[in-house]
């Protein structure tokens, strides 16, 4: 058993991470937009065309990870030696220097690949440090219950004080304040992620006498076939998700027309999401955690649907609807990444080679290239349908930011929940294969 001292040391180093992605999810797009006055299409296709990148950063940081070796561990030495530079580009990012047009979107492709390049060699070894904490599946569920929490505390803070900093700290100035309020983030995701890193143990490694080539290892990884389920499903997942919240603010600043509620539509979700990863771990006791996450998605992707035919003037609807649909969503959401770790015993069952850091690493790409797909769909929706900064905006553009808002990113739950018909690691094959291993390592 892990104590619950460790799980929260953990998970905070999952409320740093989000300090960065949630304020991606939710803050970029507009802030590219609306704040540096760079063109949605452009923005869009910047966040597609750093995916490229990623494609060769994240299984290289993966089998980095997997070949590390310090008297800390494989993967607790990244969150030391990352957590600095994390936070310094991260505020880079946010920072708008007086350039020409040409020039701000220079500078916004250079910080922001450098914001997801050491958001890779941070992030990836914090997560597969999740997969070698304990072989228990059941505490897998539980260590990722308390990740989620914590990470989606990170989302709250986020979604709760930003844009009263922004204000606060920026005194009229947004530009300024938008950099400040990352300022003072940032600080507080360094000190977490160093919390996490002094807080954790890894306690499972590879056979003592694994020795093999990056290019075997991703051979390993091809044969994996429930590695490929999970990664088809993460590009569906996040692309769906990613679209919906960085229309969030759209929505209710011009479809509800109530720029002042932003932040409580954001956090409102945001709190919807915390107490749907607190009841994971009790769904996932009663329910097979495989049928659980395919009837979760087909329910948050009802709820999309609904949610296109409410009203305008049905605000508390709205804003409940949107509650309900966060709580559903993720509640799910340590239930797939407890499935990761189950998919990396599983391949070193069928291989006789465990490849945690490679395995979680190029999952995780996927998961990036799905959060850049929304991302680049959101500022091509919103290029498509006509959408101006802060103008009023016409029937049209209107109706296409309410589309996109629902009715798009139900199709990415309803995908997720057809390819996971396909993954068979449920309680009962998971049992068997831990059985396995350890008469294995006997």
């Amino acid at each position: 058993m892990i104590s619950i001292r460790e799980k929260i040391a953990y998970g905070l180093g999952d409320t740093a991470s989000n300090i960065v992605f949630q304020t991606v999810m939710l803050f970029l797009t507009f802030f590219y937009t609306d704040i540096f006055g760079i063109s949605p299409a452009f923005v869009g296709t910047m966040f597609l065309a750093v995916r490229l990148i990623d494609a060769v950063t994240d299984p290289l940081m993966g089998a980095l990870a997997d070949r590390t070796r310090t008297r800390w561990g494989k993967f607790r030495p990244y969150l030391l030696w990352f957590a600095l530079p994390f936070g310094a580009i991260s505020v880079l990012a946010f920072t708008t220097p007086d350039l020409s047009e040409q020039g701000k979107m220079v500078y916004a492709f250079v910080t922001y690949t450098a914001l997801m390049m050491v958001y890779t060699a941070i992030n990836i070894p914090y997560c597969a440090l999740g997969g070698v904490l304990t072989a228990d599946p059941r505490e897998r569920v539980s260590v990722q219950s308390y990740r989620f929490v914590f990470a989606m505390l990170g989302g709250l803070l986020v979604s709760g004080l930003t844009l009263p900093l922004v204000e606060f700290l920026g005194e009229g100035d947004q530009a300024k304040g938008y950099q400040l309020t990352i300022l003072a983030m940032s600080i507080l995701g360094v000190a977490m992620f160093l919390t996490c890193f002094w807080g954790t143990r890894e306690r499972l490694h590879p056979p003592a006498d694994q020795d093999s080539s990056f290019r075997q290892d991703f051979k390993f990884l091809l044969q994996n076939d429930q590695w490929r389920v999970l990664s088809v499903a993460a590009v569906c997942l996040m692309s769906g998700m990613v679209l919906r919240t960085s229309l969030a603010i759209y929505y209710v600043k011009y479809f509800l027309g109530l720029p002042e509620m932003i932040t409580l539509f954001i956090t409102l979700g945001m709190l919807g999401n915390v107490f749907g990863c607190i009841l994971a771990e009790p769904l996932a006791k009663r329910v097979c955690k495989v049928k659980a996450y395919i009837g979760l998605q087909l329910l948050a992707a009802a709820l999309c649907v609904l949610h296109y035919f409410i009203p305008k003037d049905q605000v508390v609807l709205a804003f409940a609807l949107y509650i309900l649909w966060g709580f559903t969503f993720n509640m799910a959401t340590p239930l797939l990444w407890a499935k990761m770790a189950d998919a990396v015993d599983y391949g070193q069952y069928k291989t006789g080679v465990r490849i945690t850091g490679m395995l979680y690493s190029s999952v995780i790409f996927f998961i990036k290239l799905g959060v850049a797909i929304g991302g680049a769909a959101a500022g091509w929706l919103l290029a498509g349908y006509g959408y101006q900064a802060e103008q009023v905006q016409s029937q049209a553009t209107l109706h296409g930011i309410l589309i996109s808002f629902t009715l798009y990113p139900a199709i990415g739950s309803i995908l997720v929940a057809i390819v996971m018909r396909w993954y068979r690691l449920n309680n009962g094959k998971v049992d068997e294969i831990n059985m396995e291993l350890n008469r294995v390592a006997q």
